[in-house]
């Protein structure tokens, strides 16, 4: 039995299927126009008088052959389809739409907007010819890519503007430098003016530390010095515990230091790394409410930091998503102080592959370094 509860809406997909050579979906192309709109040079008003232009086509296949889009609506016509827009502004966008060269005039001898019919088909139209449109799609998806590469660039740059200037705030870095910084991340700006500053900013950072590097260094059990004043040999010991009794910390911490590296980890909770690593707040306030979103927070991180996606994936293929933001936001905590995050972390992952590494041991690191009262490290 046939079902009339429903009756079919729009153009067949058998029509689009077998639309002519040279033709593009209207809507698609004024979508990437709107991404690529500012290679274009045209903002909201002007690309909202064209979808109003396209709303007079009747089909949805914009053809490209010259002439073959001429859409012929009045000034009141389209000031309708607009909600009101005033004929003046209404001119000026298509004026912005016809420099562009969007659109194109095909004007009649007196200016103005009308079809000739010869039976059933339109003989002659004068209006706006939209096929200009459609034969910029090749040209759109190449805008519409090197805009999307140039956003995600600018993103970057913003998000390591914030971590810079929060990062140089009480060192003593110019002010004038760091209220420009806090201006710049308040409006839109270009990617020139973006990487001239990070770059100042970066050069006010402070020199690297050699005997700060070792701190996050994980050695294999081979490779540790028998000095205890040794900061690598820090790394391997146990972590602080969390219990009230001294004698459960004693135990405790014999256990973790004779244990491998997953046994330690099996131990990794989120309010530790939550507690541990805490720059990473400076970019997200709220405390993650649980690892798929410290997970997410580490993806977001980790090119701001310069670990590119690849070096990103591999870690969280031999870590585990957990393991590998947790890894990520301590050497968020030591940003300062390494050259190269992703090589940084490329080297962790050969380590973690090898069985290794503990995220928990670097943690503990981490914590020791922050509690003021503690006498075994050496800075």
């Amino acid at each position: 039995m046939q079902d009339t509860s429903r009756h079919p809406v729009g153009r067949p997909l058998s029509a689009c299927l077998t639309s002519q050579v040279g033709s593009h979906d209207k809507w698609a192309l004024l979508r990437d126009l709107t991404i690529a709109a500012e290679d274009f040079g045209l903002g909201h008003r002007p690309l909202s008088v064209l979808k109003a232009l396209l709303s007079f086509w009747p089909e949805r296949e914009l053809p490209g052959a010259p002439g073959g889009a001429i859409v012929f609506p009045s000034n009141r016509a389209l000031s309708e389809r607009l909600s009101g827009m005033p004929e003046s502004t209404l001119r000026r966008h298509l004026a912005a739409l016809t420099a562009s060269g969007i659109v194109r005039r095909h004007d009649s001898a007196n200016g103005k907007r009308f079809a000739r019919r010869a039976g059933a088909e339109i003989g002659v139209a004068f209006g706006f010819d939209l096929s200009p449109l459609a034969r910029a799609a090749s040209a759109l998806a190449q805008a519409v890519t090197e805009a999307t590469l140039r956003r995600e660039r600018i993103a970057v740059l913003r998000a390591r503007l914030g971590m810079l200037r929060q990062r140089l705030l009480g060192t003593g870095a110019p002010e004038e430098l760091l209220e420009a910084a806090r201006l710049l991340l308040r409006r839109k700006c270009s990617e020139q003016v973006l990487t001239a500053i990070v770059s100042r900013l970066e050069a006010e950072l402070p020199a690297e530390t050699p005997a700060e590097i070792p701190a996050l260094t994980v050695s294999s059990p081979a490779q540790l010095s028998a000095s205890n004043s040794q900061n690598e040999r820090h790394i391997q010991e146990s972590d602080r515990s969390y219990s009230d009794s001294e004698s459960t910390q004693q135990a405790e911490a014999v256990r973790l230091d004779t244990a491998g590296p997953a046994e330690k980890d099996a131990q990794l909770s989120l309010p530790m790394v939550a507690e541990t690593c805490r720059e990473y707040r400076a970019f997200f306030p709220d405390a993650p409410k649980g690892w798929h979103e410290l997970v997410a927070i580490s993806q977001r991180l980790a090119p701001m930091m310069g670990v590119e996606p690849p070096v990103l994936h591999e870690a969280q293929r031999i870590m585990g998503p957990e393991r590998a933001a947790a890894t990520l936001l301590c050497l968020l905590e030591r940003h300062a102080h390494i050259r190269k995050p992703g090589a940084y972390l490329r080297r962790l992952t050969q380590m973690a592959r090898q069985d290794s590494f503990s995220v928990f041991s670097m943690l503990a690191t981490l914590s020791r370094r922050a509690d003021p009262g503690n006498c075994q490290l050496t800075i």
